[in-house]
Order: structure tokens, then sequence, then C-alpha cells
């Protein structure tokens, strides 16, 4: 069993007088890679185990996403070069004689996420997808099929993961916003958001600013005085979000690049920059629990496209966050939680080498007083996080326990369903 390290923090989180919050949405370059990275893991994970009986190592943890061109126009633009998206990593392409047809998945998996998701992008035409998987390292794939004779899954990586709990009243507005920006009823009353939205949130003592990025669908705007009106629209829209997360006073900017008088603003064909604006990557936007926290400990892990069995870059960072979150609801003494796991390559990924474990208690109480209590839960957590392996080849943490955050792949964070 892993020595569990406790010690205490002298101040909470939300006390200190500034903090700084972002989160790139649903349709954000960015988030857009992690995304399919992510779907294609799982589409693998649910061939390997169908075919297979077990999940095969893989990490396709590698997208870069080219931007496209475009002309963006009142009443409808058009795009003029289709977005490219280069898919590699690693991937077991054969197994026991049997080839996986994995072109067709790549092909498959990314293109029913952006018909899903990013519904004014028509993804078979404006879309370009490379597939450039190549089989894993020859000793990485024996460690990772050494598992199948112990039934213990060993880590493929000496890496590190954090989390915490809980958000931050700034964190759950700039969660909160973009999520329902995104959602299915705004947009049927709104057609004309897009799924590029960027929301940075700024907290000076007691007063939130909000800064949004929005890209606006061009063909749903008429000319420069319904774009006025539409952005008035948005900025009471989100002043309305931000009220059911917080009573604090919310000043909200939209689109604050726009230039009015030149007809300078941020409209899009698609409702996305990566037609034209930006480019994306993963692994440079939100962290597993959705947001991006320069205040708060992350680290730099990509943890979409991670396998689910053996890759610690993505099971200790969704661990941590579990610990964290338990800790805080089962024991009322604690306040504030922050879970540091670090792993060495070729030991059971349910043996971390170091937990760390900082907590900041409410006013009477002791370390002493809930130690006890918070090592069960922390033990409990590790030991339960390959319960169902080898039978389902897969893990707790990203089987059972993510099945209530598979929405977060596009939500919130990334995190693998079996």
């Amino acid at each position: 069993m892993s020595k569990i390290n406790l010690s205490l923090t002298p101040l909470p989180y939300g006390e200190a007088p500034l903090e700084i919050v972002e989160r790139k949405g649903l349709g954000h370059p960015d988030t857009i890679c992690d995304a399919l990275a992510e779907a294609l893991s799982r589409t693998l994970c649910h061939f390997y185990l169908k075919n297979f009986g077990l999940i095969l190592h893989h990490n396709v943890d590698k997208v870069l996403l080219r931007g496209g061109s475009s002309q963006a126009a009142f009443n409808g633009g058009e795009v003029l070069a289709p977005i490219e998206i280069y898919m590699a990593g690693r991937a077991t392409t054969e197994y026991k004689g049997v080839k996986v047809p994995l072109d067709e998945l790549v092909e498959s998996s990314c293109r029913d996420w952006l018909d899903t998701h990013i519904s004014a992008l028509d993804a078979a035409l404006q879309v370009k997808i490379y597939n450039l998987i190549r089989p894993g390292s020859s000793d990485l794939v024996e460690l990772y099929l050494r598992q199948q004779k112990t039934g213990i899954a060993l880590a493929n990586d000496t890496s590190c993961g954090v989390g915490y709990a809980p958000l931050s009243e700034l964190e759950q507005v700039v969660l909160g916003v973009e999520q329902a920006l995104n959602s299915e009823a705004i947009k049927a009353q709104h057609p004309e958001i897009g799924a590029d939205i960027k929301v940075m949130g700024v907290r000076r003592n007691d007063r939130l600013e909000l800064t949004v990025a929005c890209a606006y669908i061009d063909r749903y705007i008429q000319d420069i005085v319904d774009y006025q009106v539409k952005k008035s629209q948005l900025s009471r829209l989100v002043e309305s979000i931000a009220a059911r997360h917080t009573d604090k006073d919310v000043a909200v900017v939209i689109n604050s690049a726009d230039d009015i008088e030149k007809h300078s603003v941020y409209i899009t064909v698609t409702g996305t920059s990566a037609e034209a604006g930006d480019d994306g990557e993963v692994g440079r936007g939100n962290r597993v629990n959705g947001l991006i926290t320069p205040y708060r400990p992350m680290n730099m892990e990509a943890a979409a496209g991670k396998n689910p069995v053996t890759h610690v870059g993505k099971l200790y960072n969704i661990l941590a966050s579990t610990i964290a979150g338990e800790v805080v609801a089962q024991v009322p003494a604690v306040e504030e939680c922050y879970c540091y796991l670090v792993s060495r390559i070729g030991s059971p990924v349910s043996k971390p080498k170091v937990v760390d474990l900082k907590l900041h208690l409410h006013a009477g109480a002791t370390l002493e007083s809930i130690q006890a209590q918070v090592e069960v839960i922390v033990s409990d957590k590790l030991a339960d996080i390959h319960t169902g392996y080898p039978a389902r080849g897969g893990c707790r943490v990203a089987g059972v326990l993510a099945h209530k955050a598979g929405e977060r792949l596009h939500t919130g964070g990334i995190i693998a369903v079996l």
C-alpha cells in the first residue's frame, strides 16, 4: 500500500484577492482536438473489447488541427479551404492475426463526433482527416500485455496527476456559462451562437469579470445592426446564467475585439474559428475538470486519447480529482482538498509512488481528527481503480466512475467511457 501524506494549507483558495479561470468551449480548435482524440480512444476500446475481449495498447493523444480558409459575410459566407485534422499516436493494428481497420475507425469516430457536436460544420465537405497513427514500441506493448498474465495493470509512464475540490464560485460560473451557451436549449433559441465559445473569468475580490469570445454563425446575422442586437442579447443571457452560480456582481464583455464602425466583427461560416482564424492541438486546452486554472495546481499532461487502462497521464489526473471530491464530500471538516499522485513506469497503477493530500480544514478541526477517515477514502479509491479488470479489459476509474461524466467530453473534462 502506498504511503499517504497529509498536510494542511494555510489559506482557502477563495480568500485570495485575485483569481483567473478560463474555459475553451466545445467548438474551440484545441477542444476539438481533445475531443477527437478521446472519441478515437473510445472507438478503439470498443473495437478491442468486442473482437479480442480486452483493451489493447494505444495512445492516440497527438492530434493537430490545421485551420482552413473562409470568407464570412452577413446572411452567409463560404468556406474556401477545408479544415485539416491529423490524427497521430500509437495503436495496436493487429492482434493474433486479426487486423484492426484503423483507417475506418479514425474516419468514422472523427466524423461522427463532428457531425454530432459542430452542427454548422459540414464535416463531409469542409474537413479532411489524415490517419498518421503507427504501432507502439515493442517494449511498451510487452509491458501492456504483461497484465494479461498477472491481472495487474502496470503504469506505462512515469508521470503525475493532480486534482482539487471543490470548484470555486468563479470556476463554476465560467464552466456553467459555456455549458449553457452550448446546450441544445440555448441553440434552439439562439441559432446564431456558434460552438466556439471561450470564457475568461477574472475575480477581483468580490467582483467578477467575464470576457466571452463567441463565434457567431453568419447566416443568422442580417447586418451590423442585427449583430449588435444579438450581441446585447448574448450579454444579458450570460449575466442571467452567471447569476445561477453567484450572487456577486458580474461584468460581461462580448467579442471585445469588434470594431463596429468598420464592420469588423466576429462572424464565421461554421461557428468555429478553426475554419480560418485558429489552429488546434491536443493538450493545449482544458484540464480534466474542464477548466484552465493558472492559480490552481495543474500539470502539462494531455489526458485526451491516452488509454484508460495503464496510462497514468490520464488515470492519475482523473483519480486525483475524484479523491479530492470524495474527501470534501465525505469529511465535513475538510473545506478544500488538493491531491497529488506520482507513478513509476512498470509499477502497478493502483500503487502510486507518491500520494500527497493538502487540506484546508474548517475552524476547530484538526488533522489528527480526520486523518483516518481520509486515508480510508484514498485507499478505497486506489484499490477500486481496476475493479473488473481483466474481465472488461478496462478500469473502474475510466469505466464506472466516468459514466456520469461521459457528456463531459464536450461539456467538462475529458474522460473515456467504456
